[in-house]
């Protein structure tokens, strides 16, 4: 299968557009699309928990009551689960967070929430909207993993943290699922006041969410086929002998093409996922007990 009409639709969805270039800023159609993406997520969550909540008040165990929403609460809620990853891996790299010196992200993250959180109703997340969604998610996490992270990591300032394919890994791990894992753990999403709880990736299976092992799977995969590192070219080598290759040295696959390759492979991984929680197959014996998120 040829790459290159993704490719293509990959160079036109991360050209800068208007207005935002008018006031010398490189916002994409891509990026505003991840956003209203997220925010549009997020409302749909907290609104599906406070239903819940409701539920659970009119039986026995009534739980602690639910608080009026702030939308400074769920803002931060956002721009947490967005760059709290970053905050989080930035310093143990001795890197500067993106957010720290340039406003932009964060505001167009802000901007987008008001937005959506005036929309009168948004209507709750079904099959026949997120499966169509999924796709949408695996082009635009595809960017993060092959094309923000790793340039932090591989050019780094220490020749050490640059060829250590641990750290790129790592921090492939925690900028992608970080925010998550504080938000859960503060209970931000909950329509009750904050608590400190179990974030559900220390729960049992939560190491099975898809978002937490295809982060490191695929810029570990990225990694490998652009030779990100020289580990990465070595091992390429090996698998390529170990599968009847020539021996030798192997190629590398240019950026764009193994960023096309990676998110057409995400965007099959969150496809499942979807079809997976809404129940169409796979609900047999430790298949249930197995959580996907």
């Amino acid at each position: 299968m040829s790459l290159q009409p993704f490719i293509s639709l990959y160079r036109y969805a991360v050209e800068p557009i208007a207005p935002f270039t008018w006031f010398g800023t490189k916002v994409s159609s891509l990026d505003l699309v991840a956003v209203f993406r997220l925010c549009i997520a997020l409302r749909q969550m907290r609104e599906n928990l406070h239903a819940k909540h409701r539920q659970r008040s009119a039986g026995e165990n009534r739980p602690a009551l639910a608080e009026e929403r702030s939308f400074v609460r769920d803002a931060c809620t956002m721009l947490t689960i967005v760059f709290g990853g970053e905050a989080i891996i930035g310093p143990l790299l001795g890197i500067l967070p993106s957010f720290m010196f340039s406003g932009v992200s964060p505001g167009l993250y802000i901007a987008a929430q008001a937005i959506v959180e005036y929309i009168p109703a948004i209507p709750s997340m079904s099959l026949s909207t997120e499966l169509p969604l999924s796709i949408v998610d695996g082009f635009t996490r595809a960017v993060l993993l092959c094309s923000l992270i790793p340039p932090p990591v591989i050019t780094h300032t220490s020749p050490v943290i640059a060829s250590s394919p641990w750290a790129l890994l790592l921090s492939s791990l925690v900028i992608t699922n970080g925010g998550f894992f504080i938000t859960n753990m503060f209970s931000f999403m909950e329509p009750t006041p904050l608590t400190l709880t179990t974030p559900d990736e220390l729960k049992p299976y939560g190491w099975t969410a898809t978002d937490i092992w295809s982060a490191p799977l695929i810029t570990g995969l990225y990694a490998l086929l652009t030779h990100a590192q020289p580990f990465w070219a070595e091992f390429h080598s090996v698998i390529s002998t170990a599968l009847g290759g020539a021996g030798g040295k192997v190629g590398p696959m240019d950026p764009e093409s193994a960023r096309a390759l990676c998110a057409l492979i995400l965007a099959v991984m969150f496809s499942t996922r979807t079809v997976k929680n809404f129940g169409l197959f796979w609900k047999k014996s430790v298949a249930e007990k197995i959580k996907i998120q």
